[in-house]
């Protein structure tokens, strides 16, 4: 969690305001080095230009400062561009995800007072008002009521609501002026998902709808889920505080726990997509918690959750199971169904992606227990996606929600490997294979 403590821009007024001297800014550097680059007999590029490390430092302080839709923006598109992106820009977007800056006590005290009244205070018997976390929409608070039992308080900051629309039209307008990003990756359909993802993650109404349909749904003896609380509202979630270890931070337990833990995981993941058909699709590590007392996983933030139709569903379903059974043109026909390939690309493009996908479900249709700790998956994949460079005439965005999945299941590998995990994942999905 970020130190700074920067007061979070309400107005439309204000975040235009940040937006437009943040253009300023970087079309003077560019104007400065590029200036530079031409004395010394160099032809500038303009990607090069925009990306250097002032322009870097500058705009990731800049969008972080604003929260909301800029980070949500970079999320999507480090999603959505992998290699496709220079990677400066890629540098870019991360540090934007990371950087999150906590709200100032005195905007904070006005949030809490315009919610709950000038007596706030009298809801608990103790309120740290400074968060724990911090992240693209609120940052999050530790608390105790009356009883002394421990309370999570998820606030949001000012003005995120409202400024949605107006901020990822002036964000579009500012990065297709860049030229950053390739023809090839849609930006207004991105711009339209980022929209649509963050009016969802703003309704903290929506959000405990979530909390309450997975606790409804899943083993209270495996997975413990906070309680949300009758405080609770549309920008302020209240929830029990879930207790129990940093998921990352397990390494001193035995071989069996942690296979058994990653085991648990995979297993939910095939459960979201194949039968709740709702998932919660941000695998930050931060999300999890490891009781060792009661050997129980705490699940939290369930505002990236997102329904999945039962097309995508299905195809996913057919997908993973004709690259098992070796069955190529069955998995272009899942590919096509989920919507990844579109009727003008070339076979050879298409075998291609197949290789990909094959590469990255390895560890699904393989029965054997795998290991994680010795994967070279990622190693591999590199060297893939490199080689369909050539197709990027060909390339075109994939359904918002495929991306979302992929990153759940490419959080849950980086999991695995982090806790030198062996799971044969294979007797998990083979429940649901076709």
């Amino acid at each position: 969690m970020a130190k700074d403590k920067k007061k979070v821009p309400t107005s439309r007024l204000s975040r235009l305001s940040i937006l437009g001297n943040l253009a300023g800014r970087v079309v003077g550097n560019i104007a400065i080095e590029g200036t530079k680059q031409a004395l010394s007999g160099k032809r500038p590029q303009l990607a090069e230009l925009v990306l250097t490390p002032n322009n870097v430092k500058q705009l990731a302080a800049k969008l972080s400062t604003m929260r909301g839709a800029a980070m949500k923006l970079g999320q999507l598109l480090s999603m959505d561009g992998g290699d496709l992106l220079p990677d400066e820009l890629n540098q870019l977007l991360i540090r934007l995800q990371e950087n999150a800056t906590q709200m100032p006590h005195k905007q904070l005290i006005k949030e809490l007072k315009i919610n709950w009244g000038e007596l706030w205070l009298d809801h608990f018997a103790h309120f740290d008002l400074t968060p724990f976390a911090c992240a693209s929409i609120g940052q999050v608070h530790l608390a105790h009521d009356d009883t002394g039992a421990k309370l999570a308080v998820k606030v949001q900051y000012p003005g995120i609501c409202k400024s949605i629309d107006g901020d990822i039209a002036n964000l579009g307008t500012l990065i297709k002026l860049t030229g950053l990003i390739p023809s090839e990756i849609n930006l207004n359909d991105l711009l339209e998902q980022a929209r649509l993802q963050l009016t969802i993650e703003a309704d903290y109404q929506k959000e405990a709808s979530f909390i309450s349909l997975f606790s409804d749904r899943l083993d209270s003896s495996i997975f413990t889920l906070p309680t949300v609380h009758s405080l609770s509202n549309r920008s302020i979630l209240v929830m029990s505080f879930v207790e129990g270890e940093p998921i990352d931070q397990l390494h001193h337990l035995a071989q069996h726990e942690r296979d058994n833990i990653i085991y648990k995981l995979f297993e939910l993941f095939f459960e979201e997509l194949f039968k709740l058909k709702v998932m919660q699709t941000d695998p930050n590590f931060a999300n999890y918690r490891y009781c060792i007392k009661t050997q129980k996983i705490g699940l939290l933030d369930f505002g990236a959750t997102r329904e999945i139709t039962h097309e995508i569903s299905q195809g996913y379903r057919f997908l993973l199971s004709s690259l098992a059974n070796k069955d190529v043109e069955g998995a272009i026909d899942a590919a096509k169904q989920i919507g990844f390939f579109q009727s003008d690309i070339s076979d050879e493009y298409k075998r291609k992606i197949i290789e990909i996908f094959t590469l990255c479900a390895y560890p699904l249709y393989t029965n054997e227990e795998y290991d994680f700790k010795k994967s070279d998956i990622v190693s591999r994949l590199q060297a893939h996606t490199a080689s369909i460079k050539k197709f990027q005439e060909q390339w075109h965005t994939p359904p918002v929600d495929a991306l979302f999945i992929h990153r759940k299941i490419a959080g849950l590998y980086l999991l695995a490997k982090k806790l030198n995990a062996s799971v044969n994942v294979h007797t998990l999905f083979s429940k649901y294979q076709s």
